[in-house]
């Protein structure tokens, strides 16, 4: 069957701390992390590691080499997990360890991807309050950047993305889980804003969601299901992430967007759907921060995936850049050689080409 459209699914974005630094209008550089207080230090390390940074950069900087692949393909749609909160004001969540924000004045940072949905169910978009989150809603919709999984209330946190797709509509629903570090304080009720939020990973939350989808979902639209889940570091997938995701498509989800992990988690395709257990990082700080070196976080890879007009996967092809001056730099073959061999030693092996991209086929 013919491609019905192509999806480009990417990680975590974190244009918060540093990457704010060193744009146009950098925000208010304070911190409050145990060890670093000024998020100018973040902008440091990364130049000890890959050399100067000449500040301010443009607002494409950041998407570096990606920018011109996403134009090449062209895919129809482009999600990303804006894992930020775009605020100048807001009360810092001081029980949380590690906070961002993003001056809503370099919102041309995020509009340089052209995203077509930005996921905000995640553990870092109310690091600011329900003030900040409420800017964040304001700087989005502001710049015609659709959200979903975060809104002032509970039916609008849990109220999908819709983008036409050549053929049709593409639904993304969206949901943040306390694995991910989301915490229960904030989660959307009636008459209170926050995220769209699952306490746990139960045949009762899946039945839950599923009866969410079901209420809204159109007729032939592409569904997916974007989750915030599991921990930072590690390539074990929990078998209640399996058995929830199993259970999405087997109730008709196309595709399962996860995402938290810093660094890609096995894939697999089920029932001829896609499911990505944990995308890795996109953009972020992370440059020269040592104790994870072993994981490759410095490795990016973007998500191009190829769905039929039944929402099959026809074919996944996975592009990877390397972080470098917080600029995404196509990554060198021996690179991606490496992430092809950890793909294949978790459990998901891919093939790679003359281009340097890594592809998997639909099981026939």
């Amino acid at each position: 069957m013919a491609v019905r459209c192509t999806i480009l699914l990417c990680g975590d974005v974190m244009t918060g701390r540093g990457v704010d630094q060193i744009l146009e209008s950098p925000g208010d550089p304070r911190l409050w992390e145990s060890m670093v207080d000024d998020a100018r230090d973040y902008v440091r390390l990364a130049e000890i590691a890959h050399g100067p940074i000449h500040r301010p950069v443009p607002p494409s900087w950041i998407w570096g080499d990606a920018l011109a692949e996403f134009d090449r393909v062209a895919p129809d749609a482009r999600v990303i997990n804006l894992e930020t909160s775009i605020t100048g004001q807001g009360s810092p969540d001081l029980a949380k360890p590690v906070l961002y924000r993003m001056n809503p004045a370099n919102i041309a940072c995020l509009t340089a991807a052209r995203p077509d949905v930005c996921v905000s169910a995640n553990n870092h978009i109310l690091d600011f309050g329900r003030d900040g989150l409420a800017d964040t809603l304001a700087a989005l919709r502001d710049a015609r950047l659709p959200n979903v999984g975060a809104g002032p209330n509970e039916a609008q946190a849990w109220q999908p993305a819709m983008t036409a797709l050549p053929a049709g509509q593409l639904m993304v629903f969206a949901a943040g889980t306390p694995s991910s570090g989301v915490p229960s304080a904030w989660a959307a009720r009636d008459s209170l804003s926050g995220v769209a939020y699952l306490p746990d990973l139960s045949d009762a939350a899946a039945e839950s969601l599923i009866d969410r989808i079901e209420r809204v979902r159109r007729p032939g639209a592409i569904v997916v299901v974007s989750i915030h889940w599991g921990s930072n570091w590690g390539y074990d997938v929990p078998r209640e992430q399996v058995r929830f995701a199993h259970r999405l498509v087997d109730a008709g989800v196309d595709l399962v967007h996860g995402h938290s992990s810093h660094h890609p988690r096995r894939f697999e395709v089920y029932r001829d759907r896609l499911i990505l257990y944990g995308c890795g990082d996109f953009v972020d700080d992370y440059e020269g921060i040592g104790g994870y070196e072993g994981f490759r976080d410095d490795l990016r890879p973007a998500y191009f995936a190829s769905l039929d007009a039944e929402g099959r996967l026809e074919s996944l092809r996975i592009v990877v850049y390397r972080s470098r001056r917080l600029r995404l730099e196509r990554a060198a073959p021996a690179d991606i050689a490496e992430m092809a061999r950890t793909f294949a030693d978790i459990g998901s092996p891919v093939r790679m080409h003359t281009d340097g991209s890594l592809t998997v086929a639909r099981a026939s």
